[in-house]
């Protein structure tokens, strides 16, 4: 692998601190070795550093010429270090480049910060029988963490969330620069007006979605949560299955419908996940009591309790892992699952009361802020707490939160409202007309449903249908294809614009009808 910058760059320590580079004249695995775990665990956050082997210092300063190693020697020193880098863990792996110069040889050994630190190695490589130790950096030498450094290089693994690390896999082309203009639109940034008048980079950088060094610059987790159509490249299984059991998974698990798999970029995962519920799960009802003026307006799943706990398990949820996250539907439940669970710091009887989960430690802390600029979460621990509340205020029993000993997967499950499920059957629409045929009933309240036969709300359905395919049919031709009257035609738009299922727009001669298939409870 070619070196990403100059050589003579490192060996005249001119863009390079003096404090990430380390010469050694001769090979020397120990050594280096300890070095190579010293850089990797990046104790200053300095952002690793290099190792140049066959350069003699003098004054700090690399002596020139090199002495260079014997060009017979390189196969040898390249092929041991495939042995050698197995004595490192978590397992790492070092960039080595052979560079020419002064007429002779030098190996170049590039050790960026590591994702998974703190690293250990055999204190001599050379034998198996060394001990394991973790190393770090000290000014320009390495040493032995020991005491409270070492207490310190073990808690370095929880300072870095998973999302704000760098990954060597993401570049620029898998990220859409269109995604980033619409973030960008949507929480009304001033950067959108000089989006296109710079380099994609430079927004990006602005956006602070950079890590690492400025000669070898690494795009961060988070940026291809974000910003990537495809973020399963990187982290595998990155989707939404929603799985419905229309008589409920004891009753009869084989009658099971499963919905395409909902991939994409975070927050559109969320939004397509929200709209799917919200269209074909969600049901109001709305009672007249007598004697009251105002209407009793429930539903069988409030929507924003669905939507802080759909926004929890994928902002909280570990990248890392293999999993998908599920919602799986059932008359008296939904319930959705994510890996992996809650954070130690969360007392188990804070999870058995369901109530304020505060940990001390976020996996994905950077999304958590992406996801509050786009207003989809508050970033407070006020997930739960608002889901009870939006139970409690619909009527509805309180969420419950399992997890197993292991703490590997969290599951929250939202109750329906008592009042549906003795009725309520789940039928997913099958068509855009039992869609639509679907809206028109629960957009009915009780008063005008009943005034309303089969026939009429089967003309409804269908003129709704003629207009969704095309909306600028005029009266005349509805009038026609529906065997009914202009004046009627005209009584029945009226009657689905006062719904607020239909809306004209435009002029009144050349406008046209738009449909709201979507309604947001």
């Amino acid at each position: 692998m070619a070196l990403h910058i100059d050589i003579e760059e490192l060996l005249s320590k001119h863009r390079i601190e003096s404090n990430r580079i380390e010469f050694k004249k001769g090979w020397n695995p120990m050594k280096i070795y300890q070095s190579i775990c010293a850089f990797a665990n990046d104790f200053e956050n300095i952002s690793g550093g290099y190792i140049l082997v066959g350069v003699e210092e003098e004054n700090g300063v690399a002596k020139r010429p090199i002495s260079g190693i014997p060009e017979k020697d390189l196969d040898k020193i390249l092929k041991s270090m495939v042995g050698f880098n197995n004595k490192i863990s978590p397992y790492y792996l070092p960039h080595t480049s052979i560079e020419e110069v002064d007429g002779k040889h030098l190996l170049a050994i590039w050790v960026p910060s590591g994702d998974a630190r703190p690293y250990e190695v055999r204190s001599d490589v050379t034998s198996d029988k060394s001990p394991s130790k973790s190393y770090i950096r000290a000014g320009s030498s390495t040493i032995e963490a020991k005491g409270e450094a070492l207490t310190e290089l073990r808690e370095m693994a929880n300072r870095v969330p998973f999302d704000d690390r760098s990954n060597k896999d993401i570049s620029l082309k898998d990220l859409s620069l269109i995604l980033v203009q619409d973030y960008l639109k949507r929480i009304n940034s001033k950067l959108v007006d000089v989006v296109q008048q710079q380099d994609f980079s430079t927004t990006l950088e602005q956006l602070d979605l950079w890590t690492g060094p400025k000669e070898n610059k690494r795009l961060k987790n988070v940026a291809a949560m974000m910003f990537c159509e495809d973020p399963a490249k990187f982290f595998p299984y990155t989707q939404v299955d929603i799985v419905i059991f229309p008589e409920g998974i004891a009753q009869n698990p084989n009658n099971m419908i499963e919905v395409p798999s909902i991939k994409g970029t975070v927050p559109s995962m969320i939004k397509r996940t929200l709209d799917y519920l919200r269209t074909n799960i969600i049901k109001e009802r709305i009672i007249k009591p007598a004697g009251q003026a105002e209407s009793i307006r429930y539903f069988n799943y409030p929507y924003q309790a669905l939507e802080e706990a759909i926004v929890n398990a994928l902002y909280h949820r570990d990248y890392q892992e293999r999993e998908i996250v599920e919602v799986r539907v059932q008359p008296d439940e939904i319930a959705i699952l994510s890996y992996s669970g809650p954070d130690r710091s969360i007392s188990e009887e804070a999870l058995k009361e369901a109530q304020h989960l505060q940990a001390r430690r976020y996996r994905n802390r950077r999304l958590g802020d992406f996801l509050k600029e786009l207003k989809l979460s508050e970033g407070r621990a006020t997930g739960i707490p608002t889901i009870q509340e939006e139970l409690k205020r619909n009527g509805s029993p309180k969420a419950i939160i399992e997890t197993d000993k292991e703490r590997s997967y969290f599951l929250i499950k939202i109750p329906c409202h008592p009042d549906f499920i003795q009725y309520d059957i789940i039928n997913l629409p099958l068509n855009k007309e039992e869609r639509i045929r679907n809206l028109l009933i629960n957009t009915l309240n009780d008063t005008i449903n009943e005034t309303l036969n089969d026939t009429i709300k089967e003309r409804l359905v269908k003129l709704i249908s003629i207009l969704d395919e095309n909306p600028n049919t005029l009266k005349k031709d509805l009038a026609l294809q529906l065997k009914i009257s202009i004046p009627t035609v005209s009584r029945d738009l009226k009657f689905l614009t006062d719904l607020k299922i239909l809306r004209r727009e435009g002029a009144k001669k050349t406008g046209s009808w738009a449909v709201i298939l979507e309604k947001n409870p």
